[in-house]
C-alpha cells in the first residue's frame, strides 16, 4: 500500500508592499512602467476621441435638432428626447472609454510581456529559466492572446450587467467576476513567454483560487470606480503585473515538486 503523500503547504505570499519597493528599486522597470503607463493613457485617449467622433456621426443631427417644447404633445416629445439624449451620452461615453482601454490593453501586451520576464529575470537572478525567446513570432501571439482576453471580457461585463440585476447577491458576483477577470489579465504576462494557451491560464486561476483572488481583487475594486477608473487602472498596471510576477512565480516554484 502506497503512502499517503500530504499535500504541499501554501507557497510563501509576497505582499503588494515587496512588489512596489522591488519596483521602484529598479530603474529599468520603472522607466519602462512609465512607458507603458504614458502609451496605454495616450492610446485610450486616441480611441476614445475617435470612437465618440465616430458614434456622434452616425447620430447625424438628430440630437442637434431639439423638438419644440408647445403643448402637451410636445412638451412629450421634449423630455423623452432629452432623455434619450442623456442616456445616449453616458453609455456612449462609458462603451467608449471601454473600447479604447481594451484596445490600449492588446497593443501593449507584448509592453508588459516584457516587463514581467523582466521583473522575474532581476528577482530570480541567476535561477531565472528562459523559456520562449522574444521573436516576431512571439509577439504575434501576444497580441492575440491579449485580443483573446480581451474579448473574453467583453462576455465577462455582459454576464456582469447581467447579474447586476439580481439584489445584493448580484453585486457580489459582478465583483467577484471582475476579481477573477483582473487576475486573468494580469496572469497573461507571466505566462505569456511559456506559451500556455487562455485554458491553461483559466485552469491556473481554478488551481489556485485563493491566491487568485487576492491578486484580482484590487483591480476589480478600482474598475468600479466610475470615469477614473480607465486612468487609475493605467497607473497601477505596472505595479499589478510586477506583483502578479513575483507571486506567479513563487506558487510555480513550489509547486513543482508535486508535479515530478
Amino acid at each position: 500500500m502506497e503512502p499517503v503523500q500530504k499535500p504541499l503547504p501554501a507557497a510563501k505570499w509576497i505582499p503588494l508592499s515587496y512588489s512596489f519597493s522591488f519596483l521602484m528599486r529598479s530603474r529599468k522597470l520603472l522607466f519602462w512602467s512609465m512607458l507603458l503607463v504614458l502609451f496605454t493613457i495616450f492610446v485610450t485617449w486616441i480611441g476614445y476621441i475617435f470612437t465618440v467622433d465616430f458614434v456622434d456621426g452616425l447620430t447625424g443631427s438628430f440630437f442637434l435638432n431639439q423638438p419644440e417644447a408647445v403643448g402637451v404633445w410636445g412638451w412629450t416629445k421634449y423630455s423623452g428626447w432629452l432623455v434619450l439624449e442623456w442616456v445616449f451620452l453616458i453609455v456612449s461615453r462609458v462603451a467608449a472609454f471601454y473600447l479604447a482601454f481594451l484596445t490600449a490593453y492588446t497593443l501593449s501586451a507584448p509592453g508588459y510581456v516584457f516587463l514581467s520576464t523582466a521583473a522575474e529575470k532581476i528577482h530570480e537572478g541567476r535561477y531565472f529559466e528562459a523559456d520562449a525567446a522574444l521573436t516576431l513570432k512571439g509577439v504575434l501571439i501576444d497580441l492575440l492572446e491579449g485580443v483573446k482576453i480581451g474579448l473574453f471580457g467583453v462576455i465577462v461585463t455582459i454576464g456582469a450587467i447581467a447579474a447586476n440585476f439580481i439584489p445584493v447577491i448580484g453585486q457580489v458576483l459582478v465583483l467577484l467576476l471582475y476579481t477573477y477577470y483582473s487576475t486573468l489579465m494580469f496572469v497573461d504576462y507571466p505566462s505569456s513567454r511559456r506559451r500556455w494557451s487562455l485554458g491553461k491560464k483559466i485552469g491556473w486561476i481554478r488551481k489556485h483560487n485563493t491566491p487568485a483572488l487576492r491578486l484580482g481583487i484590487l483591480p476589480a475594486l478600482v474598475s468600479l470606480i466610475p470615469l477614473f477608473n480607465i486612468f487609475f487602472m493605467a497607473m497601477i498596471f505596472p505595479l499589478m503585473t510586477v506583483h502578479m510576477t513575483l507571486n506567479f512565480t513563487a506558487i510555480e516554484q513550489h509547486s513543482r515538486p508535486s508535479e515530478q
